[in-house]
């Protein structure tokens, strides 16, 4: 079994691949005495633990990511998680379905906030 640091080590590894280095710079250096726990829970299970299982490969997480946030309405992650998206090989047609997937179970609209987040974050596909 894998210690903690070895967890966090894993996890940091995946976070900056995915989200990039400088979302993760940015987030570890706003850690305040309150949130420094809060960026170590996360980047040892969400990332180190099951972003880091060989079950699903980073396309699929992220369609099951994107699917997720749109269907429980957290738009604040949408965006960033729209650009790790790209880099774990996704394509702005495979987001765009998506999306309109996402309009048939999670309902229309939420489909269109999501479709304005993402023209915001890809604006030459708008």
């Amino acid at each position: 079994m894998a210690t903690d640091q070895e967890r966090h080590d894993q996890g940091m590894t995946v976070r900056r691949e995915v989200l990039s280095d400088a979302h993760v710079d940015r987030a570890t250096a706003a850690a305040t005495e309150l949130t420094a726990d809060w960026q170590d829970f996360i980047t040892r299970v969400a990332w180190g633990d099951i972003w880091s299982r060989p079950g699903l490969d980073r396309r699929s997480r992220s369609i099951a990511v994107l699917s997720s946030l749109i269907a429980h309405g957290h738009h604040e992650e949408l965006a960033m998680h729209l650009r790790a998206a790209i880099r774990n090989g996704l394509t702005i047609d495979e987001i765009r379905e998506v999306i309109l997937q996402s309009a048939i179970y999670s309902g229309v609209p939420a489909a269109n906030t999501a479709f304005r987040i993402a023209s915001e974050v890809f604006p030459a596909e708008a």
